[in-house]
């Protein structure tokens, strides 16, 4: 047991997927996974452990936020042994070749955060994912016949942004970042630090251009292709 998650020794698998929400974490655990049990219910924040094609897997809420996300993922590393960690979430669209409901992969993680650059005071550090995961990821999606787009994101402490003078987002634009979200880079942090393997699968849940947005009820329960691409790198 840990601060904020009470489950037992050996309740949590070595392989977890980690969605923002909660209920999105109940979602995939009832209607992916076979004899799913929660583990989990400290602050709301759910989790469960069941089977996928016979292995078994964990999927565990992170919340909103590099900080929120970090206690999850630091506490499931250290005190629980995961190995493996899929962030299953939504993001901002930055580009115009990135549109609404599409599948992202961020194979790097760029940041506005504090929380890196103080880790390395000062000095730029870049939070990647997983080459192991992120070519079988390419695999199965080509095999699923998936259009996954593949680049940089941003990860941002701030979903409002005040703007000033104009687009707060045209230097990342600038310079080819697909989509805005706001917890990967503190994953692949945590992932380089403790010697594990991370990647995030995203699926944009609104443009920033265009101002196209899905309906929360979808983004929570209809994003499976998604989180059953992410399932298909345990078996």
């Amino acid at each position: 047991m840990s601060i904020h998650l009470e489950a037992k020794p050996g309740e949590i698998a070595d392989f977890v997927l980690l969605p923002g929400d909660p209920l999105r974490a109940k979602h995939i655990a009832e209607n992916l996974l076979e004899n799913a049990v929660c583990y989990n219910n400290v602050r709301g924040m759910l989790g469960f452990t069941g089977y996928y094609q016979g292995r078994r897997v964990s999927v565990q809420g992170t919340g909103m936020g590099l900080p929120s996300h970090m206690i999850y993922v630091n506490e499931l590393i250290v005190d629980y042994g995961v190995k493996t960690l899929i962030r299953v979430g939504t993001c901002g669209g930055l580009i115009e070749e990135i549109k609404v409901r599409d599948l992202v992969m961020g194979i790097s993680a760029s940041t506005d955060s504090a929380i890196v650059s103080k880790t390395f005071s000062g000095m730029t550090f870049a939070p990647t994912a997983s080459f192991r995961l992120a070519q079988k990821a390419a695999e199965n999606a080509k095999n699923r016949g998936l259009d996954l787009k593949v680049g940089n994101i941003l990860s941002s402490d701030l979903f409002y942004h005040e703007t000033v003078n104009g687009d707060s987002y045209a230097v990342w634009r600038r310079h080819s970042t697909l989509a805005v979200e706001m917890e990967s880079a503190g994953l692949y942090l945590l992932a380089a630090r403790f010697g594990v393997e991370a990647l995030a699968l995203l699926t944009v849940s609104d443009h920033l251009i265009t101002g196209e947005h899905v309906p929360a009820e979808e983004r929570q329960l209809n994003f499976t292709q998604m989180s059953e691409l992410a399932l298909s790198l345990a078996v």
